[in-house]
């Protein structure tokens, strides 16, 4: 991931040496008189310096500010930043180890504190890549200083946004496409921090019933975060039974492998009509007029034959199983 400068980072305009701030720097150990007196000696023109707008702190360059200092100059080449403070620090860190007398090492991992406590959702090879450490002191470090990052996703050096935890990507992943089936999967990955292959995947397994994380992925699932649960089993079906006609429907509606596909959502349609309440049937009949009562007697036998043998084929599929 590349941090993108304000379009006026790249104007060079003369600065008020006098209106300078020079706290917040990286560098614990203030400026390097050596290098001071080494730059105010130089005969060409040094690089601008950089300066956060809204603050008016040096970003990068104390050493040639001091230089200037040093000759007697009022004014210096300045290129102004008017991101947010964060993103001033991180640029600051960033161009002390791209060039000039580079960040110590204690001075890059105290800068990468200070970067996972401002970007908690920037990923361990970013921090890394913008502090010239590791990503494994970066994480070490992350674990030190904010070991219950709320974060879930985190922003990877590509810009991609790529989830912390697999079970609470798929489980997201899950919920949205039950929500909305229409969504694209490169929308979902794109909500959940997960990849399209992943959202795929997780398709595949609502369409056969089955839980969206594999077995042996729950044991790291989020404290307190259930992934879904997968096919009911037949003890579990029987118990369900015993709830009401339409508390099963609903339980039913939930299921992916049901509402995903043109047969499943009219049999749910079918069940949500056909599970009324008794009372309601009593109203029903009540009120059909006594010229259209012999043919509904007629279509209501034939549609209990239907489930009839609805009933019978499932029966023999489960035996099968």
């Amino acid at each position: 991931m590349q941090f993108a400068p304000d379009p006026d980072f790249y104007s060079v305009v003369e600065v008020e040496i006098s209106s300078l701030s020079i706290g917040g720097s990286p560098r614990s150990s203030g400026e390097s008189r050596e290098h001071v007196e080494l730059l105010a000696a130089a005969t060409g023109p040094l690089p601008p310096i950089v300066v956060h707008r809204p603050t008016m702190r040096v970003i990068d360059g104390m050493h040639r500010l001091r230089a200037a200092q040093l000759c007697g100059r009022r004014t210096i080449p300045t290129r102004f930043f008017d991101g947010p403070e964060g993103d001033a620090f991180v640029l600051s860190v960033r161009l002390n180890i791209a060039h000039g007398l580079p960040l110590s090492l204690p001075d890059r991992k105290s800068a990468a504190a200070k970067i996972i406590e401002s970007h908690p959702d920037w990923s361990d090879r970013l921090i890394a890549s913008t502090t010239g450490l590791s990503a494994k002191t970066i994480s070490e470090l992350r674990r030190r200083t904010a070991p219950e990052s709320p974060c879930v996703a985190r922003i990877g050096r590509d810009g991609r946004v790529r989830s912390i935890n697999r079970v609470s990507g798929r489980t997201l992943a899950y919920d949205l496409m039950t929500k909305d089936p229409s969504l694209s999967f490169r929308h979902i990955a794109r909500i959940a921090g997960i990849s399209p292959e992943t959202v795929r995947d997780v398709r595949k397994r609502m369409h056969r019933g089955e839980s969206p994380v594999p077995a042996g992925r729950h044991k790291r699932a989020v404290p307190g975060e259930l992934p879904p649960a997968g096919p009911v089993d037949r003890p579990g079906a029987r118990r369900a039974l015993e709830q009401p006609p339409a508390a099963i429907v609903d339980r039913l509606k939930a299921d992916p492998a049901l509402r995903l596909n043109e047969n499943g959502r009219d049999l749910l349609r079918l069940l949500n009509i056909h599970t009324i309440p008794r009372e309601d049937w009593v109203k029903i009949v009540d009120s059909i007029p006594p010229h259209c009562a012999e043919i509904i007697v007629q279509l209501a036998r034939g549609c209990a034959q239907g489930w009839r043998e609805c009933a019978t084929r499932l029966e023999r599929k489960i035996s099968k199983t």
